[in-house]
């Protein structure tokens, strides 16, 4: 009967082990823009690999863009409403890391856009 009781104490008490290590809205919201930029650094890297083949779309520029200005604008505007420093898990540090991915990206996107226009006047 013990047994019993101690496998359905977790779950009657309201408090979990993990106290303060849940994943909620003010950590989730920041780190989907980090990753959203994080890819757009990835897309807009291959983009610049890429940028000096004639006839490549610019598919991956405007991925890169896309996605670093949604992640410097998600991260930005989480940055500015969060209270409290980081640590005190408002998703401030990911908030932070957002906004310096979608830069990144939208300065790789940029970079392969001009390295493609300028092959694409150099090929006529």
């Amino acid at each position: 009967m013990l047994v019993l009781h101690t496998l359905a104490a977790p779950a009657a008490t309201p408090f979990s082990v993990a106290a303060g290590y849940e994943l909620g809205v003010g950590r989730t919201v920041p780190t989907a823009a980090a990753v959203l930029g994080l890819i757009g650094v990835i897309v807009g890297g291959l983009a610049v690999a890429r940028s000096r083949r004639t006839g490549t779309g610019r598919a991956g520029v405007i991925v890169a863009t896309a996605l670093g200005l949604l992640s410097v604008v998600v991260g930005g505007l989480h940055g500015a409403n969060a209270a409290g420093g980081y640590g005190t898990g408002n998703g401030l540090a990911g908030a932070v890391a957002a906004v310096a991915l979608g830069l990144l990206g939208m300065a790789l996107g940029g970079l392969a856009l001009s390295r493609s226009r300028r092959t694409s006047r150099s090929v006529h």
